[in-house]
């Protein structure tokens, strides 16, 4: 398939794009490269992201895949945590004509994001940007996930300020997009003066420590996964609100 589309983006008049699981963009890879390699504007659309489709187990459940495709130069990896970051998720990689995007989605069922708390300002298409600010607008700590995680980090928020922390919710759908911002913007995103950090996502940790620092501890994946609701498989690796919480109160 990515070869296809690779010699449909060539020819040009179309924008070409193609889907299919996350855990197999391991045989699209060498055109994937290609696509990147190149300059050519291909969109993949990769679902079943993470180790929340469940029962399929470890064999189809991806791990370090997206901290493989985030290695590949001039490829963009979108992780989008709803429909409305979806959406613009989609415009970021129709708009880009000088490399190829990856759109990474869910198979869970998510609640939608408010939209006025998506799109305000428009730093949505920054790469990252603060979805729920702590009480005050002093956050104590961060906590930045990306996809079905900023679920998770919301619930975890809640938990924390319950206990009198306050603490900011970074919604990171790409991060090579955030990595193109003047830097006065990333630092208001992730101030240096907040040291306590947790990242939070269904996969491989590796990466992270750019943007936890010293400072933070991830909350990932760094194991094969296995066979159960997935609701449950998630709980049993840690990628729960109490967990990211602890995680939070543990480095303060």
């Amino acid at each position: 398939m990515g070869a296809i589309l690779n010699g449909m983006a060539r020819h040009s008049g179309v924008i070409p794009y193609g889907a299919t699981f996350l855990i197999f963009s391991d045989y699209m890879r060498a055109s994937i490269r290609l696509a990147a390699l190149m300059g050519i504007r291909v969109i993949y659309v990769f679902t079943h992201d993470s180790i929340g489709l469940g029962e399929d187990g470890p064999t189809h459940q991806p791990v370090e895949h997206l901290a493989a495709l985030r290695a590949m130069p001039n490829l963009h990896v979108i992780r989008p945590a709803d429909a409305n970051e979806t959406a613009a998720a989609w415009k970021m990689a129709l708009e880009r004509t000088t490399g190829p995007s990856a759109l990474v989605l869910t198979r869970q069922k998510l609640p939608v994001l408010p939209p006025e708390a998506v799109f305000r300002d428009g730093n949505v298409y920054r790469g990252a940007y603060i979805y729920e600010e702590g009480a005050g607008g002093r956050p104590e700590v961060i906590l930045m996930a990306s996809g079905s995680e900023v679920h998770v980090a919301v619930a975890a928020k809640k938990l924390l300020e319950a206990a009198g922390i306050p603490a900011r919710v970074v919604s990171f759908l790409c991060w090579e997009r955030f990595r193109e911002q003047p830097v006065p913007y990333r630092e208001t995103v992730l101030p240096p003066s907040v040291r306590a950090r947790v990242s939070v996502e269904a996969g491989s940790t590796f990466g992270w420590e750019r943007y936890i620092g010293e400072g933070g501890v991830s909350v990932g994946i760094d194991r094969f996964g296995a066979s159960a609701p997935g609701d449950r498989v998630l709980k049993e690796l840690g990628i729960t609100a109490e967990n990211v919480a602890s995680k939070a109160k543990a480095l303060l």
